[in-house]
């Protein structure tokens, strides 16, 4: 073995040995959920009395165990402060991608008609306008 192998083999041990990966009971995973969800202690303050490593331990329980609908994050970056606003956002995003099909569909016309040297809209409108008509009689 190189010296830079065996080093980082000692690093990883030592790293080991210091912060071991702690596996949880289902039984102590379910008491912490029930605490929390009581409301007498926060998750940092749960994590601080049973030393639970990890940030979002706690939170990761209470989506798994927990009675309460607990949000799953599937946005990236910081979520907006206000769901409208959100909303609003979202809405902005399909108007732009309707606009740019829009616009497709328009140049798509337009080359249909000059292809054909014919007016392509008024030939559906009026297959469209018969059909109508032989359906109402």
């Amino acid at each position: 073995m190189t010296t830079k192998s065996t080093e980082m083999e000692q690093l990883k041990n030592l790293l080991k040995k210091c912060f071991p990966l702690r596996k949880y009971s289902e039984t102590f995973k379910k008491q912490i959920v029930r605490e929390f969800e009581k409301g007498l202690l926060n998750k940092d303050e749960l994590r601080a009395k049973y030393n639970i490593g990890g940030n979002s331990m706690v939170l990761e329980w209470c989506r798994k165990y927990g009675r309460f609908a607990y949000d799953i994050p599937t946005t990236n970056g910081r979520p907006m402060k206000d769901p409208q606003k959100q909303r609003i956002k979202e809405l902005e995003k399909k108007l732009k991608a309707a606009e740019l099909r829009l616009k497709v569909y328009d140049k798509l016309i337009e080359i249909t008609n000059r292809e054909l040297d014919q007016d392509i809209v008024k030939k559906i409108e009026a297959k469209l306008s018969r059909s109508l008509h032989q359906k109402g009689k």
